[in-house]
């Protein structure tokens, strides 16, 4: 098989991962757009160098959340310079029957938003059920700061939502 086939193979089979970033660090369906293909351009571009010592999954992740990273930090510098609509004023009111739900499931999406580059990629992972190890890996950082870390972003969550639900 030729490279070119087995990398298209290795992104049909790892697109989730893909999508879960490029879904958490952009809003709009364009810039996800983008910073997908932007992943999957340097995939491409590292590929040649791929090590199969190492597991392929902590490959994807490294190379696309550091994509991401720098996707973020160069549209927040370009975002201050333009004014947006806040999405809740022109999205209709959703009627899915499982109102709360699904307003619970935007919030956390909310609160990942806002998170710093890290800590969102951090966060991801764990959802994503990841090992500790292997989120340490995958970051550059010891297992014992994954574990800090992310307690100290349950806990922040946790507060979120409880401010919100105090309402």
């Amino acid at each position: 098989m030729e490279q070119h086939s087995i990398f298209i193979e290795l992104i049909e089979n790892h697109k989730g991962i893909l999508y879960k970033i490029a879904n958490s660090y952009c809003k709009e369906a364009e810039d996800r757009s983008d910073l997908y293909q932007e992943m999957v351009l340097r995939l491409w571009q590292g590929f040649p160098t791929y090590n199969p010592e190492f597991k392929l999954s902590t490959w994807i992740y490294r190379i696309s959340l550091n994509t991401a990273i720098t996707h973020y930090r160069k549209d927040k510098v370009r975002n201050k310079h333009i004014s947006t609509i806040d999405p809740i004023l022109v999205e209709p009111p959703i009627t899915a029957p499982n109102f709360e739900q699904s307003q619970q499931y935007q919030l956390l999406q909310q609160f990942i938003y806002e998170l710093r580059e890290l800590d969102k990629a951090l966060l991801l992972l764990y959802l994503e059920d990841k090992p500790y190890r292997e989120i340490a890996d995958i970051l550059g950082i010891s297992e014992t700061n994954v574990g800090t870390k992310l307690g100290r972003l349950k806990n922040h969550l946790k507060q979120r939502f409880e401010r919100i639900n105090a309402f």
